[in-house]
């Protein structure tokens, strides 16, 4: 996709930005020591561990023998995106050095944060075991009895209660909060972080544009045909892998580019987000 700049008039030093919000995820990043590299270079290990139930005590014979399983299960690196920015030193001197500066903080704010936020919603929406409904709401009571639902069902499922994180829509948290009662205030509280997270980043299923294919140049995510919105999304973060192997952005002056009189930003994200197979019941969505 070719570069759009409009040269800067002489008295002018406004800039008009996107408005866009840094990632939503980042809480849920996977601590060190999770998870270790397999055999396979695109592949990973983590440790799934079961221990046998008590049995009868015997005065005679004493304890019954228990027993410990642990199993290493393997995931396969899922996300590996990219992308490299040119900008002609002339256009950047032009714009009074705004172009190539302003292009390589526009391309996190508004392109991977929310990329890496829709990816994550809707691999997390697409795994096979997490409790999934569909409803919608007419206003803040009915998004308050989901919650409320949704709260009891991983209640009773054990799910750590500590930790968990409420993802809405700005719409239905402020909704919610806009009820202002008792009864609102305790369920919003009894998660450990509350995160409005925009429609254009909360889908069921996305397709990642690969850049390159016809009505694809521009790169960047769209929602899945036959996907759907997601209304909000609960999470207990140890049931998640989220880890990222590689991650480069490097940046190339105009000196040290031998193919043109141009500034070069590059970007790449290697990683993975997966659910542990013993640990779906830690998610909980609500779609349209």
């Amino acid at each position: 996709m070719a570069n759009s700049i409009e040269l800067a008039a002489r008295y002018s030093d406004l800039l008009d930005e996107v408005y866009k919000q840094a990632s939503k995820t980042n809480d849920l990043t996977s601590p060190d020591g999770v998870v270790r590299m397999g055999v396979n270079a695109n592949e990973i290990y983590y440790p799934q561990i079961d221990v046998s139930g008590l049995g009868d005590y015997d005065r005679n014979s004493g304890y019954t023998d228990g027993s410990v399983n642990v199993v290493w299960k393997s995931a396969v690196f899922n996300y590996d995106r990219g992308t490299k920015i040119s900008v002609d030193a002339m256009d950047d001197e032009e714009t009074f050095n705004i172009a190539f500066g302003r292009a390589s903080s526009e391309l996190m704010r508004t392109r991977v944060a929310p990329e890496g936020d829709a990816f994550t919603f809707a691999t997390l929406a697409g795994k096979e075991g997490v409790t999934a409904v569909t409803e919608s709401y007419t206003g803040g009571e009915d998004f308050l009895e989901a919650l409320l639902a949704a709260k009891s069902a991983m209640d009773e499922a054990e799910v750590t209660e500590e930790g968990r994180i409420l993802y809405a829509t700005p719409t239905l948290l402020n909704a919610v909060l806009g009820l202002d009662t008792y009864k609102s205030r305790e369920a919003l509280n009894s998660f450990a972080r509350r995160v409005a997270v925009p429609q254009s980043r909360f889908y069921t299923a996305i397709d990642l544009l690969d850049g390159k294919s016809d009505g694809e140049t521009a790169g960047h995510y769209q929602m899945s045909e036959g996907g759907a919105n997601i209304n909000f999304m609960i999470v207990e973060p140890s049931c998640l892998i989220k880890w990222d192997k590689h991650v480069v952005s490097s940046v190339i002056s105009p000196d040290n580019n031998p193919d043109s009189d141009a500034y070069i930003v590059k970007y790449r994200k290697y990683g993975i987000v997966d659910v542990f197979a013993n640990k779906v019941a830690g998610i909980y969505i609500s779609h349209q």
